[in-house]
């Protein structure tokens, strides 16, 4: 599903919750930020994997090689053309759930970054691929925040961070964790998408 409202500066949400009924915690706070994004004359697409229908890469090949399916297409291009991005997902066994890792694989394919076909790129047109963009990653879970970032170093926020986002040249990249969500109040629910609105409205 990929839903714009059309304004100016690009903002592109990856809905990273794999639920496809949405109506979690990782879907209102996307919705506050998009709110906030568009009050302020952005554009707003949302991107949500969960709907779109596409395969997992299962050969070095395919990935340098082979081409974006077709139901990518569109979201893909959304992502390369975004001023600044928005990436929600849930903690899952300590990282990113396995459906949007497979769409940002299919999403950053090799073939993209260089001008002829079949010649691998450099790190220069790696690391400049998505320069000028911007991303804030929000991250849900079940311990608390402080646990996730100090305790566990936050290990894989820092591969995403650094070794997908920063790799193609996003940056600054911007992060938002939120701990404890079972047994949240509706009154720290409510506090955290004020926040998702206000940082929707500053555009970071």
């Amino acid at each position: 599903m990929v839903q714009t409202a059309h304004e100016t500066k690009h903002v592109v949400i990856l809905q990273g919750h794999p639920d496809p009924a949405g109506e979690h915690l990782c879907h209102a706070l996307a919705d506050a930020y998009a709110a906030g994004a568009i009050s302020k004359g952005c554009a707003v697409t949302t991107v949500t994997p969960a709907t779109l229908d596409f395969p997992l890469l299962r050969t070095q090949e395919d990935y340098n090689e082979g081409d974006t399916p077709a139901s990518l297409k569109e979201a893909q291009q959304h992502v390369i053309d975004a001023d600044h991005l928005l990436i929600v997902y849930p903690l899952w066994l300590g990282t990113m759930p396995a459906l949007l890792k497979g769409f940002l694989e299919q999403i950053f394919r090799p073939s993209l970054m260089t001008s002829e076909p079949g010649r691998q790129p450099t790190f220069a047109e790696v690391s400049s691929f998505m320069k000028g963009t911007s991303c804030r990653v929000v991250i849900t879970m079940g311990m608390p925040a402080a646990a996730y970032r100090f305790f566990f170093f936050a290990l894989s926020l820092k591969n995403l961070e650094r070794n997908i986002l920063k790799f193609v040249g996003i940056k600054p990249v911007r992060t938002s964790l939120f701990g404890l969500v079972d047994s949240a109040s509706d009154a720290k629910r409510k506090s955290w998408l004020d926040e998702m609105h206000r940082l929707g409205k500053k555009g970071v």
